[in-house]
């Protein structure tokens, strides 16, 4: 059996599959809704396969619209790749460079990348900050040319390059009554405060609990936050103290409302490193960008602090 599917087609279906509508894909396209329909309709027919459920006004991938989704994504970032090769050969310096960021490293990462693009103001990108867990799903889909991180999955194969010091501090806010105790503490003695922590899963939190269990203590983590940024929102506010990177409290500890504790054994001294998939070929944009960050990084996050 042959397929008689065109690019089109691809681009069309991924458009439709990424909004669950039709309407949405055909403005995206800057096509008519009836052009849409079209083609997918031509394509299901090519496949002899139903891609979408219509329930009442929406819609839903098949289990066969799943699978040929990642085999659609998959075509298109090696079409992506060989356009971006060609144009290297040609001497085209362009390219799209996308990048996914934990959102720890949000802080110095856009600075990175805002330096990258004055050099390169030829090449588009897209950031998309997010949690480890949205991370590691992107990650393991191959979606990101590279990804900036803490902690490197255990689970997937791939390519980690250590580019930055990471250093783990606690931290207390000017509401908090240990803010002027200029003493040092002892992790036994930590313990016995609140901690307001990110979600289950987090590189930092897992971090900060091996810390602690190491010494046999266990902490009071009532409060779960889904951001760094709302983690320090409630630091500064008082209820507890936190764990977290320097790199992402510099504007804080300038502004005077958290302070770093000083505790035996800390800093936790880990790594920012940049991240892909094993066996990844890089497209001359995130081959750039990755010398870029492992040449100049650490230096220009300095200059920045």
């Amino acid at each position: 059996m042959s397929l008689n599917v065109t690019f089109r087609q691809l681009r069309v279906f991924e458009s439709v599959a990424h909004h669950s509508s039709f309407t949405r894909a055909a403005e995206e396209l800057h096509l008519t809704q009836p052009a849409v329909s079209m083609q997918i309709k031509q394509l299901e027919e090519s496949l002899g396969l139903a891609l979408f459920d219509h329930l009442g006004k929406k819609i839903f991938l098949t289990d066969a619209g799943s699978e040929f989704f990642k085999t659609s994504r998959s075509i298109s970032r090696q079409l992506s790749e060989a356009e971006e090769f060609i144009e290297e050969i040609k001497g085209i310096h362009q390219g799209h460079l996308n990048i996914v960021v934990a959102s720890t490293a949000n802080s110095f990462a856009t600075n990175l990348l805002a330096t990258f693009i004055q050099r390169h103001p030829e090449i588009t990108f897209s950031l998309d900050v997010t949690n480890r867990q949205r991370l590691l799903e992107s990650l393991s889909a191959n979606e990101p040319d590279l990804v900036i991180m803490g902690q490197p999955p255990e689970k997937l194969d791939v390519v980690a390059e250590a580019f930055m010091e990471n250093p783990l501090v606690i931290v207390v806010g000017k509401n908090h009554s240990l803010f002027r105790k200029e003493i040092s503490f002892t992790p036994e003695k930590i313990q016995k405060e609140r901690f307001v922590v990110r979600e289950q899963g987090s590189g930092t939190r897992t971090a900060m609990e091996r810390f602690f269990e190491e010494r046999g203590l266990q902490l009071e983590t009532r409060m779960e936050f889904g951001s760094n940024e709302a983690i320090k929102q409630a630091v500064q506010a008082g209820l507890g103290l936190a764990m977290v990177s320097i790199h992402t409290i510099q504007l804080e500890l300038e502004a005077k409302v958290l302070r770093v504790l000083e505790v035996k054994d800390l800093p936790i001294q880990r790594q920012w490193h940049l991240v892909y998939r094993k066996g990844k070929r890089l497209s001359p944009v995130a081959e750039s960008f990755r010398q870029f960050v492992l040449d100049e990084g650490s230096s220009l996050v300095s200059e920045v602090r």
